[in-house]
């Protein structure tokens, strides 16, 4: 095999079709909300790393567990990349009518994208949090929430930060 790009060969580069049953889909006995996604900073220097914080409610009845997702879009990359990617999960355990603040750290080499070798790009991009996938469509309500951030700096290899 000598071509090794995934654009057509996944779920995650095609174009508006959507997968049968995409990552993250499944049931819950319970509802959940998401409030109060933060970015910090929303502007970051080309290395840095992202701060993320989200605040996770269960709604229902019923004590549950929710697997909480944040992906990453580049909204304008040099090369071909995914319409989104994964970047950070956690199963949460709530209690029925409490809620649950979440932190994660969006890695620099996350925003990383191939060309010849590993870089940075400096650019706008959106971070999507949720119980699924950003614009699936289930039988289960799940929101999900998303705010933008932007990189500045000039294009580098990443293994120079």
């Amino acid at each position: 095999m000598e071509n090794y790009t995934m654009e057509g060969r996944t779920y995650r580069y095609y174009g508006q079709e959507a997968p049968l049953y995409p990552f993250g889909y499944g049931l819950s006995y319970t509802t959940f909300r998401y409030q109060d996604l933060v970015l910090s900073p929303p502007v970051l220097p080309i290395c840095a790393n992202l701060s993320v914080s989200v605040v996770l409610e269960n709604t229902g009845l019923r004590d549950s567990e929710e697997v909480v997702q944040l992906y990453l879009r580049w909204e304008q990359s040099s090369v071909p990349v995914p319409h989104w990617q994964l970047v950070a999960f956690r199963r949460v355990a709530v209690l029925a009518g409490r809620e649950a603040k979440l932190t994660f750290q969006v890695l620099a080499e996350q925003r990383a994208v191939w060309a010849q070798d590993w870089r940075l790009e400096p650019g706008t991009f959106t971070l999507f949090a949720g119980g699924q996938q950003p614009g699936q469509k289930t039988r289960a309500p799940s929101e999900v929430l998303n705010a933008r951030f932007s990189v500045t700096g000039t294009a580098r290899p990443l293994r120079t930060c």
